[in-house]
């Protein structure tokens, strides 16, 4: 039995050892991929990430963000964050547990007042939108409607955002991305990325952005009622 104690105490010793060496090369990589990207880094949350309007900063029983990553890229406003959230269930017995999802996300601004919209491919995180019981917008590109799950309670604006060069830019997007808008901010975000793979998803974001219907700044700017 002493044995066994001391094994699992140099097992949970050495879990502990990895887990810091991982956190720690982590906030390495990303300080240097700032500084080549010409962006401020911060360990902890100073830019108000979490409380971004975004269906997916509100998922699970627990959540944050750090590892924030500001600035602007290609003449794009940009902020570049890591996001976790668990949720926790109770067996028969009473007892707790914790299951952790962990994505990398990335934020920019345009001058517009969106509605809020998120689109994600069916066969990825749609499984939340689904759940607040909002119906999957249909458009006319049938390509688009098997392969999207578009949600806004705004159908009109949903249809002026959703133009058919969108639709064919997400189409091509990279296939682990998914995106919302909401108020004046785009977001762009997929499952937790390594330091050095973030430029695609910061690529990603711009494309999103660039995309937006120039209709959709003359319709819903600012202080308009859209």
């Amino acid at each position: 039995m002493a044995v066994l104690v001391i094994l699992f105490a140099v097992a949970a010793i050495g879990i502990g050892i990895f887990s810091y060496w991982r956190v720690k090369k982590r906030r390495e990589e990303l300080q240097l991929v700032a500084r080549q990207l010409g962006l401020s880094y911060s360990q902890v949350d100073m830019e108000g990430c979490e409380a971004l309007p975004f269906q997916l900063l509100g998922r699970g029983d627990g959540r944050g963000t750090e590892n924030v990553l500001a600035g602007t890229w290609q003449e794009m406003p940009l902020r570049e964050f890591d996001y976790w959230y668990y949720d926790e269930t109770t067996d028969s017995q009473g007892k707790t547990s914790r299951s952790y999802s962990y994505f990398s996300c990335a934020v920019t601004e345009v001058e517009a007042a969106l509605s809020p919209i998120t689109l994600a491919r069916e066969n990825v995180l749609t499984r939340f939108a689904d759940a607040i019981g909002l119906d999957d917008i249909e458009y006319e590109l049938e390509d688009f409607n098997r392969a999207f799950n578009v949600k806004c309670r705004d159908k009109k604006f949903a249809n002026d955002f959703v133009d058919q060069r969108m639709m064919r830019w997400l189409l091509a997007a990279d296939g682990g991305c998914a995106f919302e808008a909401s108020g004046r901010w785009l977001f762009a975000y997929s499952r937790r990325r390594a330091p050095l793979e973030l430029v695609p998803l910061l690529g990603t974001l711009k494309g999103f952005r660039d995309q937006v219907p120039r209709v959709v700044y003359d319709l819903y700017a600012p202080g308009s009622s859209g």
